[in-house]
């Protein structure tokens, strides 16, 4: 990957119909088109690892049909108030431990509120931080204030995904907007946090609704540094229990048109994997996915374990992504290579 190629202009006014016309190549085309944007743009065979810690878990007021966290729904989660810093930063440190780079930490909140559960939250982020950790979080809705004291406390990026289209999206939640989904989004930017936000598939959704969500994504005015790629997983109890597994040539479908469309973004394969070979989350990999979700949950959900994509990456010869790489804004480019080797032990 030479300097010119890492500094090319990236496209933020794709039609709908060129994006069309991705997504529907025929599939080893298209593998092969993503994997060469991929190596352009990206370093070949490095992938982020990241763990998701549910901070505080079920009581939700939102009616998201997929989430086994909605209070109206019936569901095996237990609730649980919002986890003691002790706990969440020892998490922490065996997700570092582990071979984490990024660790996220997710409410089941609608929005964030100006309380003292958000200021025991920045303390989390403060101590999260200190550990060389690249920190995330998903809280829900953040105004610009609480958006730049979370900046403040050390967050390095912040997820809050699109889920799906604008025009499938009441199908799918009503208690919120798709602007509201779009202004924490513009509030987490304008705050100068790394944007985190992609959506699910396997929904009930159309591939058009597929293609309109990467649309907005891709034309936003700065792309996300972060795009997440997540297949359903059906819950008992919720509205989408019994939605079928969606296929591995989906997902490459929708992270190979991602990996094109938004060439220096980080691109996750995230919920589902659980359910996905070695081989399969390969082809992924070869779309152009290079950050994965590591531990044994993700919120609520199964997830592989470190062992698992130790294994994965050793057999598949992947090496791990370094925090912040190529970051400056948070006190100089921090280098942890320790956790770089961990996974590969």
């Amino acid at each position: 990957m030479t300097d010119a190629q890492n500094t090319s202009p990236l496209r933020t006014d794709w039609t709908m119909d060129e994006i069309r016309a991705i997504y529907y190549k025929p599939v080893l085309e298209l593998i092969v088109e993503a994997s060469q944007v991929h190596q352009q743009y990206q370093a070949t065979g490095e992938v982020q690892v990241c763990t998701l810690l549910s901070v505080k878990t079920g009581g939700c007021p939102e009616d998201c049909a997929y989430c086994p966290q909605a209070a109206r729904y019936h569901t095996d989660v237990k609730a649980h108030k919002l986890l003691s810093n002790e706990v969440v930063l020892d998490a922490a440190r065996q997700a570092k431990e582990g071979g984490s780079t990024r660790f996220c930490m997710g409410a089941a909140w609608r929005e964030v509120r100006d309380n003292r559960d958000f200021d025991r939250v920045l303390e989390m982020v403060e101590g999260v931080n200190e550990m060389g950790l690249e920190v995330c979080c998903t809280l829900g809705m953040v105004n610009e204030y609480q958006a730049e004291r979370l900046k403040q406390a050390g967050l390095y990026a912040y997820n809050h995904n699109l889920d799906t289209s604008e025009e499938n999206y009441s199908n799918i939640i009503t208690t919120r907007t798709y602007g509201d989904r779009l202004g924490t989004i513009d509030n987490v930017r304008k705050a100068g946090i790394s944007v985190c936000s992609g959506g699910i598939i396997g929904l009930g959704e159309t591939d058009d609704d597929r293609i309109a969500m990467l649309h907005v994504l891709s034309n936003l005015p700065q792309h996300p540094e972060s795009v997440p790629v997540n297949a359903l997983v059906p819950v008992e109890g919720t509205p989408l229990a019994e939605q079928p597994r969606v296929s591995v040539w989906e997902m490459v479908r929708m992270i190979a048109t991602a990996r094109i469309l938004m060439p220096k973004t980080m691109v996750r394969l995230s919920a589902g994997r659980q359910e996905m070979p070695v081989s399969e989350q390969a082809l992924c990999f070869l779309a152009g996915a290079n950050s994965i979700f590591s531990g044994d949950k993700l919120l609520t959900t199964p997830n592989p374990g470190f062992a698992d994509d130790k294994a994965m990456f050793a057999l598949l010869g992947l090496t791990p992504r370094k925090s912040f790489k190529a970051q400056t804004s948070c006190g100089g480019t921090v280098d942890v290579a320790e956790n770089a080797a961990a996974i590969a032990e």
